[in-house]
């Protein structure tokens, strides 16, 4: 189960979690504004966390992950007949006409990812997503959740929701339920396909089978199933605290400078750059451009200040997946 906008985010997630035991920017991008001088007013410290209290954040995360998959699979969506996306989909679908308990697709299907992700991301991360698989499938054996409703659409929202909270949560803890992350990155490298279209495509493929196979109301909730819980994986690993870019160019660049360094407490780059051409021809005067990283509860507060100063000021925004040291506040569930 994927968000097929954010794949790269949640495997540099995954890159970061096996080593220390996730758009509108690039790679290069993102380590560029990471060591940019809005973000760098001080050096960001050394993690003291303690090793232990890592180790039992993580498998902490992996056990609600866990526990809030098999809630969904087993209270929501198997009881329905509807499916899902990647691996958890194509082994709904498996173990829908072959007479074998879901958790065997669920460990065999996963194990050929495991290893590209053994070969990719490196033993501990391979290590991590055996366990947490494992665990899914001992978990849907021996504990049994009551069904919650009947209702079609409350079981593709629910469902979806708890499925996409269960593999965020594996992911924030440093394994996978799901490896199709994994088999996406790998085919990027090999082939002309980005990460998103592989993702797309596969699902798109499994959705059909369904409609093909099945009936059309059964594919249409389940790409519902689909949806929900890709925002909720999102969601989960992003936080409410998404980090936005926001470019300011305006002839009072010193005044809105000022109230957001003095009024809202950011830090803030200023470029030098000029005007280039326009409705009045080129104008080669220079232009301050001011540049600040906020999260997305703090945008409104960030263009009340630029409108109040200059409501005419040409302001750009865009999603930056991740952003550390400097005043950037720290992320709720880091």
């Amino acid at each position: 189960m994927l968000a097929q906008l954010s794949v790269l985010q949640r495997m540099r997630l995954l890159r970061a979690s096996a080593a220390a035991i996730p758009s509108a920017a690039s790679e290069a991008a993102l380590a560029t504004i990471a060591d940019h001088p809005a973000m760098a007013d001080h050096q960001p410290p050394k993690s003291s966390e303690p090793w232990l209290r890592q180790q039992l954040r993580s498998i902490l995360y992996l056990v609600a992950g866990v526990f809030s998959a098999a809630l969904a699979l087993e209270a929501f969506i198997l009881p329905s007949g509807l499916f899902d996306g990647g691996v958890t989909g194509i082994s709904l679908l498996a173990a829908r006409f072959i007479p074998l308990p879901l958790s065997v697709f669920l460990v065999a299907l996963n194990l050929p990812f495991i290893w590209l992700g053994y070969r990719q991301l490196g033993k501990d991360f391979a290590i991590r997503a055996l366990l947490a698989i494992l665990a899914l499938a001992i978990v849907l054996e021996t504990v049994h959740f009551p069904v919650v409703t009947q209702d079609k659409m409350l079981i593709a929202v629910f469902g979806g929701f708890f499925l996409g909270a269960g593999i965020g949560l594996a992911m924030r803890g440093g394994g996978v339920l799901d490896g199709t992350e994994i088999l996406a990155v790998y085919l990027s490298r090999k082939a002309s396909l980005s990460v998103g279209d592989f993702v797309l495509m596969l699902n798109i493929l499994i959705f059909l089978i369904v409609a093909v196979v099945l009936d059309v109301p059964t594919a249409l909730y389940s790409i519902l199933t689909y949806l929900a819980a890709s925002k909720t994986i999102e969601f989960v690993v992003n936080g409410i605290e998404e980090y936005t870019g926001v470019t300011i160019i305006s002839e009072h660049s010193d005044a809105i400078r000022r109230a957001l360094t003095e009024r809202l407490g950011r830090g803030v780059t200023v470029y030098a750059g000029h005007r280039g051409y326009g409705s009045h021809g080129e104008q080669p005067s220079p232009i301050d451009i001011v540049f600040t990283v906020v999260t997305r509860l703090e945008v409104s507060q960030v263009t009340d200040e630029v409108n109040r100063i200059d409501p005419k000021a040409f302001t750009i925004m865009h999603s930056v997946n991740d952003a550390k040291g400097g005043m950037v506040k720290k992320r709720a569930l880091h």
